[in-house]
C-alpha cells in the first residue's frame, strides 16, 4: 500500500514546487543515475550479455535486481549525462530503443564487472568535499605538480563546460592513446580511468578529475600536431571553393584548369590541390580515372567512385595522398592533400580540418585557367604523369587471357598491368627459364592467342618476332623479321634457340613465330654481359619449354596452328594481335 508521504512525494515531484517537490529534487540531483538496457532472470545469461556490451561500450555493468530479475546496466553518470548516453546510443542503434533510466537504488547485487565495487566506489574517485587540503597528508607524501584546483573545485569548473567541450576532451583523449570509447560527452567510468591513466603519465595526482590546468595541457598536446601548420581560411572566388589550407607548409602557385595548386614552400613536402570544373556524372567518373595516373596518387589505397562523388587513396613509402569530389548542379569541386608518409598524426588531423572547412560557393574555375606553355607526353595540367617503372611484351596463351612473359618485368612491382589499363596478378614463374605467366583480374577476350605445334622448327627458317620494342612508346607492337640460326644456347643449353635478328630492350617476352604462324619460343632479355656478341643475336626460350612450363602450372593453351605457311603480312598481324605490353609499377 502507498503511504500518503509517498504519494505527497510524486505530487511534488510532478508540480515541481512546494516543499516536497524541492526536496525531492535536490535528491534526484545527487543521485547517481545508470541506463538500464537488458534484463533477464538468469544470472549466467546477463553477464554474457554484459560481457558482449562491454566490448564496444564502456562502464557496462549487470545487477541483481528486485522479483528476482538481473539487469545490464551502463554507468554511474549524473543524470545529465545519463539522459545524454540514453540519447546518443539509442540514436546509434548501441542500445535498445526501450531503454531507460533507472537509480541507484533499484540495484541490489553486483553480478558484473567482477572485483569493482561500483555501488560503493561512486561516479568517480571521490575526494574530500573540502577546499581544506590535508597539510600532514601531504608532508608524508612525494610533491605532486602544482595544482590550479582541488578536487572538489575541479568538479565544480567541470559543470560549466557545455557538451563540445566535453567530447573535445574525449576525443583528445582518445588521440593521445588513453580513451578508446564513444566520444558522447558523458563522463562515466572509462572517461574517467583514461583521465586518470593520463594524469599519472603526466606527473598529476591520479583524481580522475582534470583541473582547468589539466584540461589546458590536455587540449595543447592535442593541437600541437597544428603548431607551425599556419592553417588559413582559404576563399577562392575563381575556383568557387572555401576551404582551410596550411599555408604554413604551402603556398599559392598557380592555376592550372581543372586545379588551383598549392606547392611546397618549405622542406616539407606537401601539396594542396583546389578541384574545380564544370561536368556531370561522366566528367566526374573520367576525371577519378585520369587522377589515378598522376604521380602524386601512389597506387596503394582505397578508392571509391559513386553516383555524385569519388574518393582516391593513395599510398607507399614516401608519401599519401587523399582527394575527394562531388558533382553538383553541373560543377565538379573537390580537394586533393598531398603528404608525407609516416607523419600521420598531422596529416589526418589537418586533412579532417580541410574536409570540415570545405564550402562550394559562387564561382567555377575556367578551362582556360593556366599556363600552357610546358607542354608533355607525362604532364596533364603542369602535374606529372604516373609512368611504369619498365615495360616489356609478352602474349597471350589462352582466350581467358593469361599471358606468358619474361621474369624480368616482374620482379619486385608494387602494380603489374597489361596494355597500361588491366590489372594482372603474377602466377608463375620460372627462372631457369627466364619466364613468368601473368593473369588478368578482369576477364579478357583476346584476338588471338599463341598456337604450340607439335613438330619442331626447321633450322634456318625465316621467323617473325612481335614486341613493344619502344616499351609502349610507339602505342603498338613492332614486327621485325629474322633467321632461326640454332636450336640450342651457345652452351648447347636444349631449352633455348638462337636467333638472328636485332632487337630492343622492349622485345623481351615477346613471341616468335615460324612461317606457318605456330610459336616458336619467347625472347630473352639480352644478357648484361652480351657487349662482345653481335648486335643480331638473340636468344629465345623454345615453345616446347614453355609449354611444359604451363603444363606444370596448369595454365590451359587454347591456340590453334596451321601446316600450311602463311602470307608475311598475315604472320604479322597474328603476331601483332597475340602480343601484350606488360608494365611494372612502383
Amino acid at each position: 500500500m502507498r503511504t500518503l508521504q509517498h504519494w505527497l512525494v510524486i505530487i511534488g515531484l510532478i508540480l515541481g514546487n512546494g516543499m516536497l517537490g524541492a526536496v525531492s529534487a535536490q535528491a534526484q540531483s545527487d543521485d547517481l543515475a545508470w541506463v538500464q538496457i537488458e534484463s533477464y532472470t538468469n544470472v549466467s545469461q546477463v553477464q554474457t550479455r554484459a560481457a558482449i556490451y562491454a566490448s564496444g561500450l564502456d562502464d557496462v555493468a549487470a545487477f541483481q535486481m528486485n522479483g528476482g530479475w538481473y539487469a545490464v546496466v551502463i554507468g554511474p553518470y549524473t543524470r545529465a549525462d545519463a539522459n545524454q548516453v540514453l540519447r546518443d546510443y539509442r540514436a546509434q542503434g548501441l542500445i535498445p530503443r526501450d531503454s531507460f533510466l533507472t537509480t541507484t537504488a533499484a540495484l541490489r547485487q553486483q553480478v558484473f564487472p567482477f572485483g569493482v565495487d561500483l555501488l560503493n566506489t561512486g561516479l568517480v574517485p571521490q575526494a574530500p568535499e573540502t577546499d581544506v587540503e590535508d597539510t600532514a597528508a601531504r608532508e608524508a607524501e612525494p610533491a605532486p605538480q602544482p595544482i590550479d584546483e582541488t578536487p572538489a573545485q575541479a568538479r565544480r569548473s567541470e559543470q560549466l563546460l557545455s557538451r563540445d567541450e566535453r567530447k573535445d576532451l574525449q576525443i583528445a583523449l582518445q588521440w593521445s592513446g588513453f580513451y578508446n570509447s564513444a566520444i558522447d560527452g558523458a563522463f562515466g567510468r572509462g572517461t574517467r580511468a583514461s583521465m586518470a591513466a593520463w594524469q599519472v603519465t603526466n606527473g598529476f595526482d591520479d583524481t580522475g578529475v582534470l583541473t582547468t590546468a589539466q584540461r589546458r595541457e590536455l587540449l595543447r598536446q592535442y593541437n600541437a600536431v597544428f603548431d607551425g601548420m599556419d592553417l588559413t581560411l582559404i576563399t577562392d572566388t575563381r575556383a568557387g571553393i572555401e576551404m582551410q589550407v596550411p599555408r604554413g607548409v604551402v603556398v599559392f602557385d598557380r592555376y592550372d584548369y581543372p586545379f588551383a595548386k598549392f606547392a611546397a614552400s618549405g622542406d616539407l613536402p606537401a601539396q594542396v590541390l583546389m578541384i574545380s570544373q564544370t561536368g556531370g556524372q561522366a566528367t566526374l567518373a573520367g576525371l577519378y580515372d585520369v587522377l589515378q595516373t598522376l604521380e602524386v596518387v601512389p597506387l596503394d589505397g582505397a578508392r571509391s567512385l559513386k553516383q555524385g562523388s569519388f574518393t582516391i587513396l593513395g599510398q607507399n613509402s614516401n608519401s599519401v595522398s587523399y582527394t575527394e569530389a562531388t558533382a553538383r548542379n553541373g560543377e565538379i569541386k573537390g580537394f586533393m592533400l598531398v603528404w608525407p608518409a609516416k607523419d600521420e598524426a598531422r596529416r589526418t588531423r589537418i586533412l579532417a580540418r580541410m574536409r570540415d572547412s570545405f564550402e562550394r560557393i559562387d564561382g567555377i574555375l575556367d578551362s582556360t585557367s593556366g599556363d600552357n606553355a610546358a607542354q608533355s607526353l607525362d604532364l596533364l595540367a603542369g602535374l606529372q604523369i604516373r609512368t611504369p617503372r619498365l615495360s616489356r611484351s609478352g602474349f597471350f596463351v589462352n582466350s581467358t587471357g593469361d599471358v606468358v612473359t619474361t621474369i624480368d618485368v616482374v620482379q619486385n612491382c608494387t602494380q603489374i598491368t597489361m596494355d597500361e589499363d588491366t590489372r594482372a596478378t603474377l602466377i608463375a614463374t620460372d627462372a631457369e627459364l627466364g619466364l613468368a605467366v601473368i593473369r588478368p583480374q578482369s576477364r579478357l577476350a583476346p584476338r588471338a592467342t599463341a598456337g604450340f605445334a607439335d613438330r619442331d622448327a626447321r633450322l634456318l627458317s625465316d621467323v617473325a618476332l612481335s614486341g613493344y620494342s619502344y616499351e609502349g612508346v610507339l602505342g603498338a607492337p613492332t614486327v621485325t623479321f629474322g633467321t632461326l640460326s640454332d636450336l640450342k644456347g651457345l652452351r648447347g643449353e636444349p631449352e633455348f634457340a638462337r636467333l638472328t635478328v636485332e632487337t630492343l630492350t622492349g622485345d623481351a617476352g615477346g613471341p616468335v613465330l615460324d612461317a606457318t604462324g605456330a610459336l616458336l619460343g619467347m625472347v630473352l632479355p639480352r644478357p648484361d654481359s652480351a657487349g662482345g656478341l653481335p648486335s643480331d643475336v638473340t636468344f629465345v626460350s623454345q615453345a616446347k619449354s614453355l609449354s611444359g612450363f604451363l603444363d606444370a602450372q596448369s595454365v590451359a593453351k587454347t591456340g590453334t596452328t596451321s601446316a600450311d605457311p602463311l602470307a608475311p603480312e598475315d604472320i604479322s598481324a597474328l603476331a601483332r594481335d597475340m602480343t601484350v605490353l606488360v608494365s611494372c609499377w612502383d
